[in-house]
């Protein structure tokens, strides 16, 4: 799931209630408005079984959800552009399984999302998406920075065309990551700080503490320390998501504190 959903004056109210919920890390809730249409709809089935399984990467949690909505949604399918974009959600349940440690599906995440672009016509909507995901599995499964660039740069030609600000969010905050790894600091902190931006805009609170945080990573104290401390706040508020961020935002045990 990208852009849909979100709170452009013309959007329809249901949209509008789905992103509000989601931006707050309640997929559970988003997904049950989606539920009624979900049964007959495939783009209901589609957005439905989106919001489940950003719920599995963001919580590591929800995952026979997730599976049964995405089943849904594969049975609903009827032309090559539904099929398509259900490959597409499948391989992207099996990358946030294998990247959390869940179960490794590499392989079953790769061979849907190759059998997505097949289906998926070069013009199609979903193709950016799809771009965006095969990046994810070359930089963080295959370990492939090159191939993850190429990838991310086509999401995000695409993304900019058809107007998704929330993927190009993320297409922004990957790309950055890569020149940071390279030790392109100004690159990285201009990639880095128009993701934040957008995201900050959109209302997506639960993807704005990851964006400070990669942020903090390519500045200097104290705008570092800064934007660490916003992270944190927003974690806390959220709950303690996205889960993965624990490592670096809570504090630390008390006893920890006293042997150092």
């Amino acid at each position: 799931m990208s852009g849909s959903g979100t709170t452009a004056d013309d959007d329809p109210p249901l949209q509008t209630a789905v992103w509000r919920l989601r931006s707050r890390a309640c997929w559970t809730d988003a997904a049950a408005l989606l539920e009624h249409h979900a049964a007959t709809d495939a783009a209901a089935a589609l957005q439905r079984t989106s919001l489940l399984t950003e719920q599995c990467l963001y919580t590591s949690k929800g995952w026979t959800e997730a599976e049964d909505a995405l089943r849904t949604a594969e049975a609903l399918a009827h032309d090559d552009t539904e099929r398509g974009a259900a490959a597409c959600e499948r391989g992207y349940l099996a990358y946030a399984s294998t990247l959390l440690g869940v179960r490794d599906r590499a392989d079953e995440a790769s061979v849907a999302l190759s059998r997505a672009a097949a289906l998926l016509a070069p013009g199609a909507a979903g193709r950016p998406l799809l771009d965006f995901r095969r990046g994810l599995i070359a930089q963080n499964i295959s370990d492939a920075p090159q191939s993850a660039r190429a990838a991310y740069r086509r999401a995000h030609a695409g993304a900019t065309a058809q107007g998704d600000e929330l993927l190009l969010s993320f297409t922004w905050r990957h790309l950055a990551s890569l020149a940071l790894r390279e030790g392109e600091l100004a690159e990285a902190r201009h990639g880095f700080a128009e993701s934040l931006r957008i995201r900050e805009e959109l209302g997506y609170l639960v993807g704005t503490a990851p964006a400070l945080l990669s942020l903090a990573d390519a500045e200097t104290e104290p705008e570092a320390g800064r934007l660490r401390a916003e992270a944190g706040r927003l974690f806390r508020l959220l709950g303690g998501v996205p889960t993965w961020l624990a490592p670096r935002l809570e504090p630390p045990a008390p006893e920890t504190v006293e042997a150092n």
